[in-house]
């Protein structure tokens, strides 16, 4: 009988506040935002609770009617104000160290619209391997199955439902809005309290599998 040897693992990152800090930046678009529109924005509420969709945060402050064309005009000033205000978290650089040198893929999959979240990776020189965007929750399953992502790691309780609708381990970082518990509540079957963490963690789950 022929030996077969495991594939590389695919392995599948969320952004905001797992690879990069975003606070700052989409802070500042927002206060921007507000100036532009005269519409008050309470831009240190709204990246408390960073995760879900843009247009999900928008709603909380213009009428349903205006929220798809706010959407647009904050991600055309995105660039200016979010960029380079935008630091990578600790460990994240390390992160896609670790999987490429155990022979894998790593691939971004983030609620962010696309061509943004790749600013953000190119300023900082990161170089994942592919960066899908505009996926939320157990949306980001599609990204992970096309890719063949057996393991997802993100900070939010959307990113462990996305990993388990998948059918991917998910592995939860406590660098975002969701302390812990309630990651493993979730359902995480990982929790890194961030990533500087994750390249031990994932030494041992190659040895593993």
């Amino acid at each position: 009988m022929a030996l077969t040897t495991p594939l590389p693992p695919t392995v599948g990152f969320d952004l905001d506040m797992t690879l990069i800090d975003s606070r700052p930046g989409i802070r500042a678009c927002y206060l921007a935002l507000a100036e532009r529109t005269g519409t008050y924005i309470d831009a240190d509420l709204a990246v408390s609770r960073l995760g879900p969709p843009l247009v999900d945060e928008l709603a909380n402050w213009f009428p349903a009617e205006r929220v798809d064309e706010m959407a647009d005009l904050y991600r055309e000033m995105y660039p200016v104000y979010a960029i380079a205000s935008t630091p990578a978290l600790p460990g994240a650089r390390e992160a896609i160290a670790a999987v490429r040198e155990a022979g894998g893929r790593a691939i971004v999959v983030t609620a962010k619209y696309e061509p943004n979240a790749k600013l953000h990776l190119a300023h900082l020189g990161i170089e994942p391997d592919a960066v899908i965007g505009d996926l939320w929750a157990e949306r980001k399953a599609l990204a992970l199955r096309e890719h063949e992502a057996t393991v997802y790691v993100g900070d939010h309780l959307g990113d462990v439902r996305g990993a388990r609708t998948a059918g991917a381990l998910s592995v939860a970082v406590a660098t975002g809005p969701c302390g812990p518990d309630a990651l493993r509540e979730a359902g995480a079957d990982v929790v890194l309290t961030g990533l500087t963490e994750f390249p031990r963690w994932f030494s041992d789950y190659c040895s593993d599998n």
